[in-house]
């Protein structure tokens, strides 16, 4: 005789349907401890870089406990005497229907783990999505979940995304080239000017930059000019207050110094330059916490 013809034949039915609930129970509780334990581990390692990886083991927990429900279920029907084919075939139907009304859900989670496993891009990289430009901070089966320059956190279903530019180097750098005069003493006072101005800039617009700005030293060109160069780290698509409020008051400056002064001679461009690292926390928020 079969182990479970011998519990059949000297067990009641309400014993084994208590004991079918203590086995899925525990199983479940196993499965939260498990889902428990590699969330811990992960986020102790690689907090953002794992964050994909997290995503598909939630997937894998979740269709787990379902499969344990579920054949629970059928189980305890089947000790009731309930044809086993037709709760299959009824839920089967059910799925059917529920599948049809939440196509959304569905395209969402093809979506996600179409992203997850196409390596588009990852955590911690720049991204601009449906018009939204940020630092990606989960990538999960329902939402891509990104960062802006604000540090406000926007959730993108993923059945709505349909292109993706990528920075892989992090930022946008845009260059500021302000000309010298040829006078020594009207140069030294421009660069005086400049020196002056640059740093506002943090302060007036830090919803634009990812890094402090900078001056290099004095170039020559091959024509023998010399222009001072002001990089600036910014968010993709937010240059215009440097292209206008910033140019116009550096431009002013510089003609109560020299009328001759053109509007030529400030060139405002952009370029990208390699990351080195990924940038795992803005900068102006790092110093808003330790001013705090």
């Amino acid at each position: 005789m079969r182990l479970s013809e011998w519990i059949a034949a000297n067990t009641s039915l309400p014993v084994r349907l208590v004991a079918i609930v203590v086995l899925v129970a525990a199983a479940h509780l196993l499965v939260i401890a498990v889902r428990s334990f590699s969330d811990h581990l992960l986020a102790e390692r690689r907090p953002y870089e794992m964050r994909k990886l997290k995503s598909v083991t939630s997937l894998a927990t979740s269709a787990i406990v379902f499969v344990l429900y579920f054949g629970a279920i059928g189980l305890v029907l089947y000790e009731l005497e309930v044809s086993v084919e037709a709760y299959f075939g009824s839920a089967a139907v059910v799925g059917l229907a529920v599948g049809f009304g939440s196509q959304g859900l569905v395209q969402d989670v093809v979506t996600g783990l179409t992203l997850i496993f196409s390596d588009l891009f990852d955590v911690g990289e720049m991204v601009e999505i449906s018009g939204q430009s940020g630092i990606v901070r989960s990538i999960g089966l329902r939402f891509i979940v990104l960062e802006n320059a604000l540090g406000a956190e926007i959730f993108i279903p993923n059945r709505t995304i349909t292109n993706v530019i990528n920075y892989p180097r992090g930022y946008v750098r845009c260059l500021v080239d302000v000309s010298l005069p040829n006078d020594p003493a009207e140069a030294k006072e421009v660069e005086r000017i400049v020196m002056q101005l640059f740093p506002t800039v943090t302060e007036r617009f830090p919803g634009i930059l990812l890094a402090p700005p900078s001056v290099e030293e004095r170039v020559k060109t091959s024509a023998g000019r010399e222009f001072l160069r002001i990089k600036f780290r910014l968010w993709p698509g937010r240059g215009a207050p440097i292209e206008t409020t910033f140019k116009q008051e550096l431009q002013e400056a510089i003609k109560a110094v020299d009328a001759d002064y053109g509007e030529w001679m400030i060139s405002v461009y952009y370029e990208v330059e390699k990351q080195t690292r990924r940038p795992q926390a803005l900068w102006f928020r790092k110093r808003s916490r330790s001013s705090s």
